[in-house]
Parts: C-alpha cells; structure tokens; sequence
C-alpha cells in the first residue's frame, strides 16, 4: 500500500508554531495549490490543503517560511476525526510533511532559502549540507549573499574537513 503525496504551492499565511505538552514542536500551514484547469469562466482555481510538521522540521519551517512562499511538500495524507462541543463527530484530512523545499531564494521572497527535509535528514535553510547551521546562529552573515566572494580562495584549516 502507498499513501505518499507531493505538493508544489504558495502559503496562505504565516505557519503556526506550537508544542505539545511533552515538548514535540507542531507547525500548521496552509497551502494553496492551482488545479491544472480552468473553470468555466477562465479563472484559475486553487486547493487549500492543511499541512502539519513535527520535531525540528517544525520549527525550520516556523522560523522560514512566510506567506506567499513558493514550497514544495512531501508526505502523506491523514484523516482524524474527533467530537465537538456539540456530540458530532467532525473529520480532518490533513497532510503530514516529512519533507519540505524551499523554492525561492532569499530575494524572490525577503525570506530564507534552500531546502529542509525531515528528521535525519535536514538541510540547512541556507542551503548547505547536513547541519544545524540555520539554527540559533542570527547573526548578520545570515542576510548576506552567501557567494559574494565568489572566485577568491577561502581560507580553510585541515581540521574544519570532514575528510
């Protein structure tokens, strides 16, 4: 059996960052995403789909992604059901992310670039390798072009290789 779903649309509004009482990071956003016709007065239309992260992936996308932004989504569809206030059962079809991409670079959205996977597999917002580079490290390297220097040697010591 397979329940796997790849998505490519723009956030409806900022994500959601919260916990769970035992400390797990959630985000919640919104993302829409065009059908590939038209109706029938010419005008494109659009799904809105909820998407839920969990743990650090969470968090990654809380602090970079905003509204308006362009992202690819990974992951599978989830239906829960619970009862309101009222005694009726009320369903939720979500979709839950273990892998989201960044699609526009720092100055298509004034935001963030790069990737971010899931769990073990996490990529650095700014587009590096392996690494918790994004994470706690705001200073104001983050807002410059990371290629500035582009075509001067860099200065590496023997012991910063990972090799």
């Amino acid at each position: 059996m397979l329940n796997r779903v790849i998505l490519i649309g723009r956030l409806t509004k900022d994500p959601e960052l919260r916990y769970t009482p035992s400390g797990v990071a959630v985000t919640q956003f919104t993302l829409a995403v065009d059908r590939p016709f038209t109706s029938q007065g010419g005008e494109r239309e659009a799904d809105f789909l909820p998407i839920v992260t969990w743990r650090q992936l969470a968090e990654t996308c809380a602090n970079y992604l905003r509204k308006g932004r362009l992202t690819a989504v990974e992951g599978r569809v989830q239906v829960r059901n619970y009862e309101n206030n009222e005694g009726k059962r009320v369903y939720v079809t979500e979709i839950v992310a273990d892998n989201v991409r960044f699609l526009e670079s720092n100055r298509d959205s004034g935001n963030g670039g790069g990737n971010s996977g899931g769990g073990m597999r996490e990529e650095s917002p700014f587009g590096g390798g392996n690494s918790n580079s994004g994470r706690g490290n705001n200073n104001s390297r983050n807002n410059q072009d990371p290629f500035s220097d582009d075509g001067k040697p860099i200065d590496i010591s023997d012991d910063d290789l990972p090799f």
